[in-house]
């Protein structure tokens, strides 16, 4: 069976009422949950990014499901203090976390005031991380001299068993890159024939674990609602990645996600309001070749969804999926 989880985003939720979204979530019958971790939201429209591991302690605690988290260690997380927090949220709930990597974007990593760099370097020093991570999570003591300076680092409190460090891509190419150390792989929706080429570069370079996908959507009382959610919400996060990776600020984002047209957004977002079509669009991404789904509504509201999703979605995307 496909897991079928729930993405919690921390930039549009604020972090108390972001915590019922994820106690609800199991409630009406999700699997499992992520959550982005950002600095800043990407639009001031969205308003909100509460710090993800203090409230993963709170979230794992109030619920039984296993969580993930998508984040950037080398820039704002120095790659020791990172393994210290994998380290302590994977020994306080064993088999329950896991954490997906990736080279960050400037909007959050600027703030340290060193330079951004290219996206070569930033993979590279991404390469770097893990094999700190990995070490440090093997309880080695570490000293390395590269892109990032560790000076004999340990990590204490360890758990019986590492969790679970995937990779982070969009494109075919890093996903390629990531085969040879992730634990799995985690991605965003996009249209079929581009997922096939993500999930194909990874396992064609003999990549292990499972596969994950993120999915956008908007869900409302009928079309005109469902896209207003995700006009509003979104437009500002269709950018290309060679756009993305680099706008510094929610205003910037703001400003070119005003260039964005109407079947952008649809592009980008699954805008739905029957549930059964929406599973039926869902069980066509998963199909691409993914293990675990994630649903992310972009609303700042989430009950609605959730309504629909434990009544209707979420029985009807098990039977497409099975």
């Amino acid at each position: 069976m496909v897991t079928v989880g729930l993405h919690a985003s921390h930039e549009q939720v604020a972090p108390g009422p972001l915590l019922d979204v994820a106690r609800r979530a199991q409630d009406v019958g999700f699997d499992a949950a992520m959550c982005s971790d950002h600095l800043t939201p990407w639009s001031t429209r969205q308003g909100e990014s509460g710090f993800a591991w203090s409230w993963l302690g709170a979230a794992l605690t109030a619920t039984s499901l296993p969580f993930g988290v998508v984040t950037a260690p080398g820039q704002r997380y120095h790659p020791v203090v990172m393994a210290q927090a994998v380290a302590t949220l994977a020994a306080m709930f064993p088999g329950r976390f896991w954490a997906a990597l990736g080279s960050g974007e400037a909007m959050n990593e600027h703030v340290t005031g060193e330079p951004w760099p290219v996206k070569a370097e930033r993979d590279a020093r991404l390469r770097e991380c893990v094999d700190v991570l990995r070490a440090l999570l093997a309880g080695e003591e570490v000293t390395h001299r590269g892109r990032v300076t560790v000076d004999r680092a340990r990590v204490w409190s360890l758990p019986e068993d590492p969790p679970r460090l995937v990779g982070a891509a969009v494109t075919p190419a890093t996903a390629a890159r990531h085969a040879d150390w992730a634990d799995g792989l985690v991605t965003v929706n996009q249209p079929t024939e581009a997922l096939r080429r993500v999930v194909g570069a990874y396992r064609d370079a003999d990549g292990r674990g499972p596969l994950a996908l993120q999915v956008h959507l908007a869900w409302g009382e009928d079309d005109a609602a469902a896209f207003a959610v995700a006009h509003d919400q979104w437009r500002s996060n269709l950018l290309p990645p060679s756009v993305s990776w680099h706008l510094e600020t929610p205003e910037q984002y703001d400003a070119v996600g005003d260039l964005v047209r109407p079947e952008q957004v649809r592009a980008a977002v699954v805008v739905e309001h029957d549930a059964g079509r929406l599973a039926d669009r869902l069980g066509e991404l998963v199909a691409c070749g993914f293990d675990e789904v994630y649903l992310h509504h972009v609303g700042k509201e989430q009950d609605a969804f959730l309504d629909v999703a434990g009544t209707a979605l979420l029985p009807r995307l098990r039977e497409v999926t099975a």
